[in-house]
């Protein structure tokens, strides 16, 4: 009964907002951080959460380097039947933005155009020093610690733990957030702040969380689907 409600609900509205997370991309076979199996339960010479920190990149720069190819980076994955779906959405003009917290580049290598990404992209980098723009590549086909022609360190355009979000995405995400008619929150614990605040500007009543697993704001919701994200996408008619 909830699908068939949560599809007779994207039939109704035409502002609707998608906001997610790791569990969108999981499908693709990307890991997540916090799942059983998600790098936060994987082992490594320091936790995760410290390497992908701000202060760990700066002064262990090569360390950093290691971990980032080896389990940030996954050129092999594709889009699933979420991120294509959200597209064809887009296309019809119902949905008006996606906002999320991945880094992967896969809402708009599956066609989507105003994707709002709160913790940037792997798919950009910069130059520390003379700020010029790298793809993936250089950092794929360097080895060591990635540099620039000038000399300078090559950084990703990733949000790192001690770093903030980008003020215009922030506000972008608020705008489309308090103005959109649904509010679709998928594949997210809801955990990683501030991006979990986003919620609280919605003023709508068609709150629609769609996660494998219980969430914080699963009481507030208007509807709530315990289930894959691409399965429960894969069958929105449009």
């Amino acid at each position: 009964m909830s699908l068939d409600t949560f599809y007779n609900l994207v039939k109704q509205s035409s502002n609707i907002v998608f906001f997610g997370g790791a569990g969108v991309s999981t499908e693709s076979g990307i890991p997540d951080f916090r799942s059983v199996d998600g790098l936060y339960h994987q082992k490594y010479d320091f936790p995760p959460e410290t390497i992908l920190s701000h202060t760990f990149f700066m002064q262990n720069t090569a360390e950093f380097y290691k971990f980032y190819r080896d389990k940030m980076i996954c050129q092999n994955a594709k889009p699933n039947a979420a991120h294509l779906k959200l597209a064809e959405l887009e296309k019809t003009g119902k949905l008006k933005a996606v906002i999320t917290q991945n880094i992967d580049g896969l809402h708009q290598a599956a066609g989507s155009k105003n994707v709002l990404e709160l913790h940037g992209s792997v798919l950009r980098n910069r130059c520390m020093r003379c700020k010029k723009f790298y793809d993936i590549d250089a950092i794929i086909n360097s080895t060591d610690v990635p540099k620039c022609e000038c000399g300078g360190i090559i950084k990703p355009e990733v949000v790192l733990y001690e770093e903030g979000l980008d003020n215009y995405i922030l506000q972008q995400s608020v705008k489309f957030i308090s103005e959109a008619d649904m509010l679709i929150i998928g594949g997210t614990s809801l955990a990683v702040y501030p991006a979990a605040g986003l919620i609280d500007y919605y003023n709508g009543n068609k709150l629609v969380l769609i996660n494998k697993t219980e969430t914080p704001a699963d009481k507030r919701a208007d509807l709530v689907i315990h289930a894959p994200i691409g399965e429960v996408f894969s069958k929105i008619e449009i």
